[in-house]
């Protein structure tokens, strides 16, 4: 029986639900990079990357080639960085209109004054 869309969403949010993998994403954006740079970028233990990228491959996220001993890592389509590109403007979004509503609770009559 297919995976209803819903449940397949669900599935693939859940995916995106660890900050390891979202850093990988976001630094796979720029282009190719081997597992050496990411792991320079990213404070984890390499056997976290790797069970992180290996996550990330399984769901078909990211592709991998080797090169001899190196391995190198790729967002498997642009619109992966699409994705995260609209999460950063709905989270400035969010976080303008609660900054927007903070100025106005403190400016209200009879509020405390801002800390």
């Amino acid at each position: 029986m297919p995976v209803p869309l819903y449940q397949a969403k669900a599935e693939f949010f859940r995916t995106l639900g660890h900050p390891v993998r979202i850093r990988v994403l976001e630094l796979l954006q720029d282009g190719p990079r081997p597992v050496r740079e990411l792991l320079t970028e990213i404070d984890v233990e390499a056997s976290n990357l790797s069970q992180q990228l290996a996550v990330l491959r399984r769901t078909q996220l990211v592709s991998s080639t080797r090169d001899g001993n190196t391995v190198v890592y790729a967002l498997s389509t642009p619109d992966v960085a699409d994705l995260l590109r609209a999460a950063r403007r709905i989270l400035t979004e969010l976080i303008t209109d609660r900054s927007l509503l903070l100025e106005e609770l403190h400016s209200a009559p009879g509020s405390p004054p801002a800390r």
